[in-house]
């Protein structure tokens, strides 16, 4: 079994040879994979090693944390790295006086130092994150323009992408939707190439792009899940080696959709403009020597399919082709992107002349501080706390407590007590809490047009829904009788309760009053 991708089953704990999000703030994200060093590498005696402006971070420190953990920087020396200083001229003229097989020591294999234990520095951290698609699409190097986190959420639950779902994806791009689409579809790893499990069939033209495409996804280990090819769409179809995908979701990042469609038929295209493309078996040899028609769509499903395009010319013309061959439910959607920023806001008069407006911690020891209390916040409300972690806490409670009790109380010194409101607060709790819409918005990306290609349905099908459920035997039919018929069994229905009552009544007990006794008709 092929070993799973960190996107899918990542585990509670990061290993060597997986990706993982490296994050430096809010939108400062660095994908990275994990490499475990033995020995020094690139000149670092800690093995292979991240240089961020937070610090330098050896990988193992990295490799066995949980996901989620702050990572302390390292004291790597960044600098040398085991380079030694230049010589003067005399010092090469010993040099070379002493060491007359030089050409020697240069064939000479270098040995390498096993790897040196890291030491933690005194400042900077940073976040490890498990890899989702939305952290990638942030993160990834961009080759082209992405589809986003708000397009391929809402492109994703339109084309009812599902575990086991075979999915299309024409333009694959920088990897931002297949990333988030093999989520969507996954629903194991198959054993077999021809086992039926959720698949994303990408396809990209640009040779540099779909190299650089099959590296990621083999480093993601991605491979059994996404079946990449270097196609033009437009000529080539959908095809794999001649088989088809037998998918029921599309989706097309082109810039002429209107060229692929007739690929994504279930039977050959007929309108004229088609025909030289795809000519039909009456009309000359080409189309015998082509063989019969083989459609990439799934023919028990209907074909569910969105394209991606910025223009609105492309729009129209990808509609047009869209209605000449069958497509029906065509709709168009433009996403709006609006992010909502919370933070707290301070008036003039309370904030300090030498802070800046928003409550920014003045150093590396205070922003450990707000971190740490957001992590004790945490582990109060955690019921999945550890017995380890409960005895930690109760016992740093307790010698607080003691410490407390153990030193008297001055009622008139000028502490913590004296103005609690105004020195006990921590800064990033002062001020006012605000949320205010970000200064850029990210409005228009693209035109999403949806449509949908019913399954055919043919005599064979027709048959094998009669056979399960019979049409022609009903005894009765909701709705078929008129309303004095409806009311004159209600009647007759009310009677035989009323007799049935008045068998029921023992003997000598008297008839209920006039204005008592229920009518008939209602």
């Amino acid at each position: 079994m092929a070993r799973p991708s960190v996107f899918l089953e990542p585990g509670p704990k990061t290993t060597a040879g997986s990706l993982a999000i490296i994050q430096l703030s809010r939108d400062n994200l660095i994908p990275l994979i994990l490499e475990d060093s033995t020995t020094e590498r690139d000149g670092y005696a800690e093995g292979a090693t991240l240089n961020t402006r937070f610090g330098s971070f050896p990988h193992s420190t990295l490799i066995g944390v949980s996901w989620g953990s702050q990572i302390r920087a390292s004291t790597v020396d960044t600098g040398s790295r085991g380079r030694k200083r230049k010589r003067n001229e005399g010092e090469e003229e010993d040099s070379k006086g002493s060491t007359p097989n030089a050409a020697d020591d240069f064939d000479a294999p270098t040995v390498l130092a096993p790897a040196k234990k890291a030491v933690t520095a005194n400042s900077g951290f940073v976040h490890i994150l498990q890899p989702t698609p939305e952290l990638w699409t942030q993160s990834l190097p961009h080759r082209t323009q992405v589809v986003y986190t708000p397009d391929y959420s809402y492109v994703l639950s339109r084309i009812r992408a599902q575990p086991g779902t075979r999915l299309i994806e024409a333009g694959a791009g920088s990897g931002s939707f297949t990333h988030a689409s093999v989520r969507a579809v996954y629903n194991g790893y198959p054993s077999t190439s021809s086992e039926p499990r959720g698949k994303v069939f990408s396809y990209e033209f640009n040779r540099g792009r779909y190299e650089k495409m099959h590296e990621e996804i083999a480093s993601h280990h991605l491979t059994g899940l996404v079946e990449l090819t270097h196609r033009d769409a437009y000529a080539g179809g959908f095809l794999v080696d001649g088989a088809s995908p037998n998918a029921s979701a599309v989706f097309l990042d082109l810039p002429a959709p209107w060229d692929a469609l007739p690929h994504l038929s279930r039977a050959r295209p007929t309108a004229p403009e088609y025909a030289d493309r795809f000519p039909s078996a009456d009309d000359d040899d080409d189309a015998a020597a082509a063989g019969p028609w083989v459609s990439p769509l799934d023919p028990a499903k209907a074909a569910h399919l969105c394209t991606f395009s910025p223009c609105i010319e492309q729009v129209q013309r990808t509609i047009s082709a869209m209605r000449r061959l069958g497509w029906v439910d065509i709709d168009m959607v433009e996403m709006a992107h609006r992010k909502i920023n919370v933070l707290r806001e301070r008036f003039p008069s309370t904030n300090p002349p030498e802070r800046k407006a928003p409550p920014e911690p003045n150093n590396v020891g205070e922003a450990v501080a707000r971190l740490r209390d957001i992590e004790r916040r945490a582990r109060e409300y955690d019921p999945h706390k550890s017995k380890a972690a409960n005895d930690a806490i109760a016992a740093a409670n307790a010698a607080a407590a003691a410490a407390a009790a153990s030193s008297p109380m001055d009622l008139d010194a000028e502490g913590p007590a004296a103005t609690a409101d105004e020195t006990a607060a921590k800064p990033w709790l002062q001020g006012r809490l605000v949320h205010r819409s970000e200064a850029e918005l990210k409005m228009h990306t693209s035109y999403l047009v949806f449509a949908t290609l019913p399954r055919e349905w043919t005599d064979a099908d027709e048959a094998a829904v009669l056979a399960r459920w019979p049409c022609g035997s009903e005894t009765a039919v909701v709705g078929s009788v008129d309303k004095a018929t409806r009311k004159r069994e209600k009647r007759e229905m009310l009677a035989k309760k009323k007799q049935k009552r008045e068998g029921a009544r023992p003997e000598g007990a008297e008839a209920p009053a006039a204005d008592q006794v229920v009518p008939d008709v209602v």
